[in-house]
């Protein structure tokens, strides 16, 4: 008598073989997950700087529109507006600056991985 196993306790132990497999990772991985090592950083800051941002320039608003404190902190409201919109213009200087420094920290390991995925691709 021979055991037959559905697809769905096939797919399972599969899955559970993979916990208990060397997991080699290809090159393609390996470039995805270094573009992803540049880029997350920058992402990260630019929506911290971002909502930072906004918040200031939100509570400016307030203040003006006297929702915060009374109506004559109006100037006070138009400079915490003012610095709110400052972050906010900065924020993309911000994004590319992080962005250039780690795109030059790991431009020799991506461009080698690139190179040898291209050369083994068979494309010139």
């Amino acid at each position: 008598m021979q055991n037959e196993y559905s697809v769905k306790d096939i797919k399972a132990t599969q899955r559970i073989r993979g916990n208990y497999t060397a997991n080699t990772e290809s090159d393609v991985e390996a470039l995805r997950r270094l573009d992803k090592k540049v880029r997350r950083p920058a992402d990260i800051a630019a929506y911290t700087v971002g909502t930072a941002s906004a918040l200031v320039l939100g509570t400016g608003m307030c203040i003006c529109m006297g929702a915060l404190g009374a109506a004559s902190l109006f100037p006070l409201g138009v400079v915490v507006g003012a610095v709110g919109i400052v972050l906010a213009v900065a924020n993309y200087f911000i994004y590319r600056a992080v962005l250039k420094r780690r795109k030059a920290k790991y431009a020799a390991d991506i461009v080698a991985l690139s190179d040898k995925i291209l050369s083994c691709g068979g494309h010139n």
